[in-house]
């Protein structure tokens, strides 16, 4: 039997909400066989990050030569980087084994607060990974930091914003609008030409932990499958709607969403 594969490279949370867990989590759901590599430790549980711990370029590259030089992926997807340095040996890793498929997820606030990207990385991540990527998936306050602008306010601020943002290098970009303060949960999808809307009810529940992680991942694993990307970035919307409908009340802070919801949804 012969599985798409997907490597994730990105932060470990040790609360199993987001970072790699989440990632893998969701590579398994959707039928891809999923890998990492481990940019940096977290401890970390749903009231907040306690520490993070950066793991050494050595280490980081070590992980990522013994994947692809013998495994090979379908798909990349980038989570917690980190810092300048984590962001260019990244790239190029990806470039060295011709990676296709780099889904960027610009993980750079955790949603207590902590910084979960050095803001001379922001620069190097700009440079070095938008231009290799496939598909970039910020949400609006990561918008706003990339384009060095204000937080998107309306939907009419998102489509520019997202027009702006595949001036920087990626070949689509997909803007959550779930930090938007009224209306629907919406999505945009721009391929460089066309922006396509991707509308769901808002559900009202603080357990959103590992949200931008998981909606990521799940862009990554349809890739890796061999789907367009405006049908992966669909069944990932409904991946991650179905996850934060069924989220999860564990712990005494923010919750994590739910990676089985999807898969039951279809039963």
């Amino acid at each position: 039997m012969t599985m798409a594969k997907v490597l994730t490279i990105a932060g470990s949370d040790s609360g199993g909400g987001a970072g790699i867990q989440a990632d893998l989590k969701t590579f398994q759901e959707l039928d891809t066989f999923g890998m990492s590599a481990i940019t940096a430790l977290t401890a970390q549980n749903t009231l907040g990050v306690h520490g993070v711990f950066p793991q050494s370029l050595e280490a980081i590259e070590a992980q990522i030569d013994a994947v692809l030089s013998d495994i090979g992926v379908d798909a990349v997807k980038t989570g917690m980087l980190f810092s300048a340095e984590i962001i260019t040996l990244v790239a190029k890793k990806c470039k060295q084994y011709h990676v296709q498929n780099i889904v960027v997820d610009p993980v750079m606030v955790a949603k207590g607060g902590a910084v979960l990207l050095q803001d001379a990385a922001t620069e190097a991540l700009i440079k070095e990974l938008l231009p290799i990527a496939a598909v970039i998936t910020p949400n609006l306050p990561e918008a706003a930091k990339l384009l060095r602008t204000k937080e998107m306010e309306t939907l009419e601020e998102m489509e520019t914003a997202a027009k702006e943002l595949h001036k920087l290098g990626p070949r689509y970009v997909v803007l959550k609008g779930g930090h938007l303060k009224n209306g629907p949960a919406v999505d945009l999808l721009f391929d460089g030409e066309e922006l396509h809307y991707l509308e769901t009810e808002r559900i009202e529940t603080k357990h959103t932990h590992g949200t931008g992680c998981t909606y990521a991942a799940a862009i990554a694993a349809e890739l890796a499958k061999g789907n367009s990307i405006k049908d992966s970035v669909q069944t990932a919307k409904l991946f991650i709607t179905e996850a934060i409908r069924h989220s999860l009340s564990i712990g005494g802070g923010i919750g994590p969403t739910n990676h089985h919801a999807y898969k039951n949804s279809l039963l």
